[in-house]
């Protein structure tokens, strides 16, 4: 069932979250801040859509949560790591330059809601997960087999390169070891097998027509603000990505090609 009192507050929560990100990212004068926050933002979410749920707390419900919970805190915890005193990412630098010395008030809509409306909408499974009733089935047990695939090749990924880059012998090579050998992007492949896993879950409480949500984050992966735009500044800075494109799989892992 679509409850759309829990969803409508699952979006003042997580657009209240947000706007007190937006807050400190003005004091703070750097707008990917936000960037550590999207996972958090789903936390929010998946918590806002039980609390408001008037049903009894049965095991898909604690399932999903603990398996939200621990790929949200995983991936907030690395991105916080990796992003501390590196500065604004470029990609919020160049709309700064673009937007001009209202973008800190710009910013609010143009960034921090927009992505609170963004993972709004991806957090459709997740309403229905947690409202379900009914026993753990087939789907269930599938959506959690993904969840552990996808959580491996993110955390994966993202460990290996950050030992790659560690190194300074590989400043400027490309990453093509570990998971790198079969995806080019394997923790955005990983992300995409997770929120495939939680409609999964979702379809289990009979709630199909949540598959907007992994739709929206597959497209924003693919083809928006994931892969699509990281490759076009990569294949600009890194010797050999071009080499690299040709013989590596884009986003879902295959082997080699000659």
């Amino acid at each position: 069932m679509f409850d759309v009192g829990a969803y409508f507050l699952g979006l003042a929560a997580v657009a209240g979250l947000l706007t007190l990100v937006w807050i400190v990212s003005l004091i703070r004068k750097d707008a990917s801040i936000i960037d550590p926050f999207w996972s958090l933002a789903f936390i929010t979410l998946g918590a806002t859509y039980r609390f408001a749920s008037d049903t009894d707390y049965g095991a898909r419900p604690a399932v999903v949560l603990g398996l939200l919970f621990i790929w949200g805190v995983r991936l907030s915890a690395y991105l916080f790591w990796r992003n501390a005193g590196r500065g604004e990412d470029y990609r919020y630098q160049a709309m700064r330059e673009r937007q001009g010395p209202r973008f800190g008030i710009k910013s609010l809509y143009t960034v921090f809601w927009l992505q609170a409306i963004l993972a709004w909408v991806v957090s459709l499974p997740l309403l229905a997960a947690v409202d379900g009733t009914n026993a753990l089935g087939a789907f269930d047990y599938v959506g959690m087999a993904f969840w552990v695939i996808g959580i491996f090749f993110e955390a994966a990924g993202d460990y290996q390169l950050a030992r790659f880059k560690a190194d300074s012998a590989n400043q400027g090579k490309v990453m093509d070891r570990g998971v790198w050998r079969y995806t080019r992007h394997p923790n955005y492949f990983g992300d995409f097998m997770i929120w495939w896993g939680f409609f999964l879950f979702a379809l289990g409480a009979g709630g199909w027509w949540s598959v907007v949500g992994p739709l929206l984050m597959s497209v924003l992966l693919m083809r928006v603000s994931g892969a699509a735009l990281l490759e076009k500044k990569l294949g600009k800075t890194r010797e050999g990505y071009e080499e690299y494109v040709r013989t590596t799989n884009g986003f879902f892992p295959g082997p080699k090609r000659a």
